[in-house]
């Protein structure tokens, strides 16, 4: 559904994307993370032809940003944190306002149910809403004719934790029963790893994890070891031992690239006098930790 290469952009001094590569598939809800200022809205609105890049290519929905037209909008739902809203305008006002933008495929329906279920007032104007019902009318407006792909830029701000899970599962219902692909970025990170089937992880304006969420869950482990006396950190580790920690006589790493029998071989010739190892598999919040520790780490040492 949109397919991101080598994507560059610079605001004045700052480098806010280095190169981003990232694809996002047809039919499945992929999560977009990373900490604050590492790119994510950046390359969010490029793909949504918010802001021009400086260099590298976005393709979506078949054409670049660029050219999209009326009939490509009709299949995109965007909402975004920062999105500005007709703050004149009561709730129905609005709906009355882009119903007509989405001819045939504006679900009244659709549009009736979210109403009742976001219980949203109708005679106050947007601009007198709390932030969370201003989030709730941002929703309704972009997904009432059922788009075939939404970008969601952290949409939850604001919303109660009720509201919160009785539109996620609506939106993984009609992910499932209707095919639509959702690009969501966020800091919940406990919501994301309940329904994405895709994770990217940016950081410091580059992608530096992008699989399915089954394969990174098998992929990564928490690794911990255990030695006679407090150990000495090797000085050439595996590429894919992350986040090394010594405390006393144990250590404890990230491995990315999870492998019994390789690890055990690993283990032997790095550290002859090791004692025990355990692993453990890890949540969604513990890998991205790790990871942000790590390139954290590596940059500090660059500098």
């Amino acid at each position: 559904m949109i397919t991101i290469r080598d994507l560059h952009k610079r605001y004045r001094r700052t480098e806010a994307l280095l190169g981003v590569d990232l694809t996002i598939p047809t039919g499945k809800v992929s999560a977009f993370l990373g900490p604050n200022g590492s790119g994510k809205t950046t390359t969010i609105k490029c793909a949504m032809n918010l802001i021009t890049p400086d260099s590298g290519s976005v393709e979506i929905l078949g054409v670049t940003p660029a050219k999209l037209k009326p009939e490509h909008w009709q299949r995109i739902g965007y909402v975004s944190e920062n999105q500005r809203l007709p703050d004149w305008f009561t709730v129905p006002q609005f709906l009355d306002y882009v119903r007509p933008m989405y001819g045939r495929h504006w679900d009244r329906d659709f549009e009736k149910k979210m109403l009742a279920d976001f219980e949203l007032p109708l005679k106050t104007k947007l601009r007198s809403l709390s932030h969370g019902q201003r989030m709730k009318a941002a929703l309704l407006s972009s997904l009432a004719y059922r788009p075939q792909l939404v970008v969601l830029d952290e949409p939850f701000a604001g919303l109660d934790p009720l509201v919160r899970d009785e539109f996620l599962s609506g939106l993984l219902e009609l992910t499932e029963t209707e095919g639509w692909t959702v690009w969501i970025s966020s800091h919940d990170m406990e919501e994301v790893e309940r329904f994405a089937d895709r994770v990217a992880i940016i950081d410091h304006g580059k992608v530096h994890l992008e699989a399915d969420m089954m394969v990174i869950q098998e992929r990564f482990r928490s690794v911990e070891l255990v030695f006679p006396d407090e150990p000495v950190k090797p000085a050439l580790m595996p590429e894919d031992w992350v986040d090394f920690r010594i405390t006393g006589r144990s250590a404890r790493f990230t491995a990315t690239n999870y492998d019994v029998h390789r690890i055990s071989n690993e283990f032997r010739e790095i550290f002859p006098s090791l004692v025990r190892h355990d692993s453990s598999t890890m949540n969604l919040r513990e890998i991205f930790i790790s990871l942000a520790k790590e390139h954290r780490s590596r940059r500090e040492v660059k500098a």
